[in-house]
């Protein structure tokens, strides 16, 4: 893959499915040298997550999250130690203090255990007492945790998966640091161009059509572009193959109509189509962006929600302020806030009616997208979460919204809890062109979400004629967003 050491990790005709119908990796073979660093891109829903449980599987003592092959081999190097980036907080960490759970890491606790936890915490660019709980803390927080919970395993192999989610400009550039910094491999899962093209330097593309891994040298931008002129070679030459096979098609209907040597040229041609036929590249279905698509409101009262007072956590608590927004149709509000002041729970709070100083019209239709999707029922199929936004289920209707987003009959018929996080994203969005909301609260709306995509949720957000309420970290998507007030929560800290 690149020009370092000995090979630290391959794979050896590897396949898996969680189940006969899901087969995500089929013969897959990909080798990664030492110290490398490397980009593991694919389409959503195309199993990035699962090859890296793979690699966490392949362990000595593989953590609870790691998987086997069904068929084929893993091969990490004699004694190489994995640490994954989780996306969600174990529910066994949340009650311990942010001290247990770095300690939680180790085998073996390390004398200077605090100090390396002050270490790591600044690498994401993160303060917090080291005998708060995990569960005092925002989601934003949690994730923070689980980033430095990672790196302070000082692992051969470092595993990351979307690394810069509710992180802000400083803590990806630190990030960035030390990743260029670091002396061992590191594998990484992430949307974000800019962050991707300052340190990697090669790709693995998983291809969700093909189920197989191809290996590219290059940054990110530099390989996306390679698979663009590729993908445009594969096509054209299919073009040419198409029109051959039309041709030798239309001459065969001609001559087998013919009697005697026409009849038998014309079987002679059905073996040449065949094997035209047989010759075409399977040009895979490239992540594409997304169709444009508009979230439709209604029920639109003339004040659909007014805020009045706004909670803000000082020291762990919380502390309320008098404020004054009034929120009509077409009003646009972002709140902002450093992280840890609590702007995850003033949304849930305020998307439940629970929030004191606060009130949503009671015709209003309420529209919320969580940072952790959390509103999901992860035990339904895609298509019953889609069809529980509409009053009366339209089957067409459904499939056509979904297909806007990607979001194919075989996803739709798997379990929310089974996709990708880039799926349910999706999913989250088609259930609001189906829901038809007055008042939309979002909570990092872009997490997960491939860069392809935002231009055109930032265009359907910014044709949305309900209220909405966001809150994002994306200072690029929140640049293209109409903005028509701002909140700063930060301001009562002073």
């Amino acid at each position: 893959m690149s020009e370092h050491g000995n090979v630290i990790l391959r794979f050896n005709d590897v396949t898996f499915g969680h189940s006969d119908n899901t087969t995500q990796l089929k013969d897959v073979s990909f080798s990664v040298r030492e110290n490398s660093k490397i980009t593991l891109m694919g389409q959503n829903g195309a199993g990035k997550s699962t090859l890296f449980n793979l690699i966490a599987g392949a362990t000595e003592h593989p953590p609870q999250y790691g998987l086997a092959p069904d068929k084929g081999s893993i091969h990490l190097r004699d004694n190489a130690t994995v640490a994954t980036q989780l996306q969600v907080m174990p529910e066994e960490l949340k009650n311990k203090s942010v001290r247990e759970f770095f300690e939680s890491s180790f085998v073996e606790v390390p004398h200077n255990v605090d100090a390396l936890i002050s270490k790591v915490l600044q690498t994401v660019n993160y303060e917090v007492p080291l005998d708060r709980s995990v569960n005092d803390l925002s989601g934003g927080q949690q994730a923070r945790l689980l980033l430095a919970y990672a790196l302070i395993q000082d692992p051969d192999v470092l595993l990351l998966d979307e690394p810069t989610n509710n992180l802000d400009a400083d803590g990806i550039g630190q990030l960035i640091t030390f990743l260029i910094m670091y002396t061992k491999t590191v594998i990484v899962i992430s949307h974000d161009a800019d962050f991707l093209n300052s340190f990697t330097e090669g790709v693995l593309y998983l291809d969700r059509n093909t189920k197989l891994v191809e290996q590219y040298v290059g940054n990110y931008s530099d390989v996306v572009e390679e698979i663009k002129i590729r993908i445009e070679k594969e096509q054209r030459k299919n073009a040419q193959f198409l029109k051959e096979i039309q041709d030798k098609k239309d001459k065969i209907n001609f001559f087998s109509h013919k009697g005697g040597k026409m009849r038998k040229l014309a079987s002679k041609m059905r073996d040449e189509v065949a094997e035209a036929e047989a010759g075409m590249v399977n040009v895979r279905q490239e992540d594409k962006a997304i169709f444009p698509f508009e979230i439709p409101s209604e029920h639109l009262p003339e004040v659909i929600v007014s805020i009045n007072k706004v909670s803000v956590m000082k020291d762990y608590k919380p502390e309320y302020h008098d404020v004054h927004v009034e929120m009509r149709k077409g009003k646009h509000l972002l709140i902002k806030g450093p992280n840890g002041i609590g702007k995850s729970t003033l949304l849930k709070k305020l998307a439940e009616g629970q929030h004191e100083g606060i009130e949503i019209n009671k015709k209003a239709n309420v529209g919320y997208y969580q940072q952790d999707f959390s509103g999901l029922d992860f035990g339904i199929t895609g298509y019953k979460a889609l069809e529980q936004m509409m009053g009366v289920p339209d089957k067409e209707e459904i499939y056509r919204t979904a297909s806007k987003f990607h979001l194919a009959g075989d996803v739709l018929a798997t379990t929310v809890g089974a996709m990708s996080e880039g799926q349910k994203g999706l999913l989250s969005y088609a259930r609001f062109v189906l829901q038809r909301p007055s008042l939309l609260i979002l909570d990092e709306p872009t997490n997960h979400i491939n860069f392809r995509h935002l231009p055109i949720i930032a265009e359907a957000l910014n044709s949305f004629e309900g209220a909405m309420i966001i809150v994002s970290h994306h200072d690029e998507f929140v640049e293209n967003l109409k903005i028509d007030e701002e909140l700063d929560l930060g301001r009562f800290l002073k």
